[in-house]
């Protein structure tokens, strides 16, 4: 995925204006944010509710989580009528795409986002990992043929992207994937129980995405589209960090709550400090990696015109402060499985409050993107901060000993690896 990713980015940055690619990014931005009530709303909440469960209140579940989906795609179908009228008046051209067409793209892409929750509840991760390489895997062919015959513009990106994403639906529609039929199963109990829950996981998501958005919004109208644009290049490269962490999220997610509704708490703990040890400990030589060589990784995606600006210091100042990402994302998880949903939601809201502080500040006293990038670590660790104290007290553990046992975890896989090796 991060090979689709990369090259489609490479070809897009090439290819387009570095305008162009800020007004590309802004609206993605938007969308994402848009996006994130639906799956805040539904995508822990399936996996909490459906993981480990009997087959009749599986389909209860997706069922109920169904008609949440849709009531959620009907309201912004709704809102959208007045918004796209309304985008004539709007001067900034990602906002007048995202005000045109945020509903249609919210529809194009239910089935997949309903598949995606059903499979990672279902721990079927050979599915997720082709459901993820139909979407990505034919957006990035579709730019690929667009630069070949040189027929790359904004609108044609935009395009793909959506066709890329109504194909996979009808591959998982067809496929069964979805469990669109389970509707017939759903409970206005079940409904009212996965509403509740998702309303405090809603909040927490839009929170988090809020950060990427305030990121986008305040780089777009202070600095400009352009230092947008390179803001981007030189993040884009923490889907080193990223990527592990949604797997790793992805499969312990359902780990954890397994563990947590069979009783098993010490196991659960347990499991919850080896995921965040081993990802930490794993991602230090990357990091010492992106350090020493920022400067060939960002030709290498965005081009001799983006490697000689503020791109790769952007680059080295990330990936030393996602270090702490695996806790802060990790823990977040934890509390959701313990049914502490309301802790991240306020979590979020005091993380807001701290990086919008941090923005202003850092904006007034250098008025540079590397005052924006400096302000995220502190929300970083007013949240770690924040979450560890209900953890230890519904299991008291020491936070430097997570990082002890991901050092004996990651040294035991090593002589497993070396094990096995020498035995062929």
């Amino acid at each position: 995925m991060a090979v689709f990713g990369m090259v489609t980015l490479a070809i897009l940055y090439r290819k387009l204006s570095v305008v162009e690619m800020g007004i590309y990014i802004f609206f993605m931005a938007i969308l994402g944010l848009i996006d994130v009530l639906r799956s805040g709303f539904l995508t822990i909440t399936i996996v909490k509710f459906y993981s480990g469960t009997s087959l009749e209140r599986g389909r209860q579940i997706a069922g109920s989580a169904w008609c949440i989906a849709l009531a959620i795609t009907g309201v912004s179908v709704v809102i959208n009528i007045p918004t796209y009228f309304l985008s004539d008046h709007v001067s900034d051209q990602g906002l007048v795409l995202f005000m045109k067409y945020f509903s249609l793209v919210s529809l194009i892409t239910l089935p997949c986002f309903m598949a995606n929750c059903i499979v990672q509840a279902e721990k079927e991760f050979g599915k997720l990992l082709w459901f993820k390489i139909m979407i990505q895997g034919s957006f990035a062919l579709m730019i690929f043929l667009l630069a070949i015959f040189g027929k790359i513009t904004l609108n044609a990106v935009l395009i793909a992207y959506g066709l890329s994403n109504l194909l996979s639906s009808i591959v998982v529609l067809t496929l069964k994937w979805t469990m669109i039929s389970a509707v017939k199963y759903a409970d206005r109990e079940t409904i009212r129980e996965l509403f509740h829950f998702g309303k405090y996981a809603m909040g927490t998501n839009i929170g988090s995405n809020l950060f990427n958005v305030t990121n986008t919004f305040a780089i777009n109208f202070f600095i400009g589209p352009a230092g947008l644009a390179i803001f981007n290049l030189g993040s884009k490269f923490m889907q080193v960090i990223e990527i592990p962490m949604v797997s790793f999220a992805a499969t312990g997610m359902p780990i954890l709550s397994f563990h947590y509704n069979n009783g098993e708490h010490v196991e659960m703990m347990y499991a919850l400090k080896k995921l965040i040890g081993m990802m930490t400990i794993v991602l230090i030589p990357c990091t010492i990696f992106a350090l020493l060589f920022a400067e060939p990784i960002i030709l290498l995606l965005g081009g001799e015109a983006n490697s000689h600006n503020e791109a790769p210091n952007i680059f080295r100042m990330l990936m030393v402060f996602g270090l702490l990402g695996p806790a802060d994302r990790f823990f977040a998880l934890a509390l959701d499985v313990i049914h502490q949903p309301k802790v991240n939601f306020y979590k979020i809201i005091l993380m807001l409050v701290v990086y919008a502080v941090a923005i202003v500040v850092g904006v007034e006293i250098y008025h540079s993107i590397y005052s924006i990038a400096i302000a995220g670590v502190f929300p970083t660790i007013v949240a770690i901060l924040i979450t560890y104290v209900p953890l230890n007290r519904y299991h008291k553990f020491s936070f430097w000993g997570i990082y002890v046992i991901g050092y004996k975890e990651v040294m035991l896989f090593i002589k497993q690896l070396r094990t096995q090796f020498l035995q062929r």
